[in-house]
């Protein structure tokens, strides 16, 4: 079965040549992530897949997990142009995508010039992005998708690699916007922050409250990872992988279960063919980000609640009585792999 986009070379061996290579690099860029961030391998390892992937990521936990830090760390060590966005409630679009000035000439003739917002760049965090209006949030959702915006009916592309890192805080909900779904689903991956273990936190003491602090180095350059996002593409993924991806994600839509499916009952509503190509990306950069040459269904397990989770909603029954999306993730995922 050929899962590659048309165009692209088959040949194997230069597939194992460029992901040797590859993975060579992606090592090193971990190492030097993991001398700044610490006790997080699952946060940064999810974040490395969503970039290497060619995708977006939501951040959320609470404050003081660095997120913030992490995202920076990843611009450094990616090669990327980082900026960041801190979201508040006054915050306009164009403070996002920029705007038009009135300009005049020595010899009296008036143009507009745009002058670019700090949506382009190569990374963008947008901390707290739920904390904007709507009407603020939506700015970002052509960019997102199409890699340009459109101000005054000129367009005006975006640097490539482009790649959005938001940051939500779970627990401060009074005065925010909940993310519509329609953002939500550009995303290719919630990731999830949790507290750092004893050991860990130990470490982050003694490390970083000291005179010296570690700083991360630059690893790749933007085209070096232009180059593995286009590998990730290139990487086969067998007929049993595809199989798990369709019978997962089509499992969690609730017009689709069978009629005695306990399950069927606590979905409101599933994910759509975007959840089924973010698994066929995602799994493919965990294998390459693994040094393997192929993704297996171990990797669709691992990736299916990160990936599935905001894509999802339970029922109003289903919150009551305590279920979780991710638990349900969980129980379809026992249940189809």
């Amino acid at each position: 079965m050929n899962t590659n986009p048309p165009g692209v070379s088959q040949d194997p061996e230069e597939i194992i040549k460029a992901s040797e290579q590859a993975v060579t690099t992606i090592t090193k860029a971990r190492q030097e992530v993991a001398r700044v961030i610490f006790g997080q391998e699952s946060v940064v390892e999810r974040s490395l897949i969503t970039i290497l992937s060619g995708g977006h990521g939501l951040l959320v936990g609470v404050p003081g997990l660095a997120k913030t830090k992490l995202v920076d760390t990843l611009g450094t060590v990616l090669g990327l142009d980082a900026r960041r966005i801190q979201f508040t409630p006054d915050l306009m679009p164009s403070d996002i995508l920029g705007s038009e000035v009135m300009e005049e000439s020595p010899d009296g003739a008036r143009s507009f010039r745009f002058l670019q917002g700090p949506v382009f760049s190569q990374l963008l965090m947008a901390d707290e992005i739920n904390r904007a209006s709507p009407r603020t949030q939506s700015a970002l959702l052509q960019s997102m998708q199409e890699y340009h915006v459109t101000i005054a009916g000129h367009r005006h592309d975006l640097p490539r690699p482009f790649h959005v890192l938001a940051t939500q805080n779970p627990l401060e909900q009074e005065g925010t916007y909940p993310l519509p779904e329609a953002q939500l689903d550009r995303f290719l991956m919630q990731i999830d922050v949790h507290y750092p273990d004893l050991d860990a936190e130990r470490r982050i003491l003694l490390e970083t409250t000291g005179a010296d602090e570690a700083a991360a180095a630059r690893i790749l350059e933007a085209a070096d990872l232009m180059d593995i996002q286009a590998l990730v593409r290139k990487i086969p993924v067998g007929e049993t992988v595809v199989e798990a991806i369709l019978r997962l994600v089509r499992a969690a839509r609730p017009d689709q279960m069978e009629a005695d499916n306990a399950l069927a009952d606590l979905i409101a509503w599933g994910p759509g063919p975007r959840a089924s190509q973010a698994l066929m990306l995602t799994v493919r950069a965990r294998a390459l980000l693994d040094g393997r040459l192929a993704p297996s269904i171990e990797d669709v397990r691992a990736l299916a609640e990160p990936v599935l989770q905001h894509r999802m909603a339970l029922t109003f029954a289903a919150r009551a009585d305590g279920q979780t999306v991710p638990g349900v993730i969980r129980s379809i995922v026992e249940k189809q792999l």
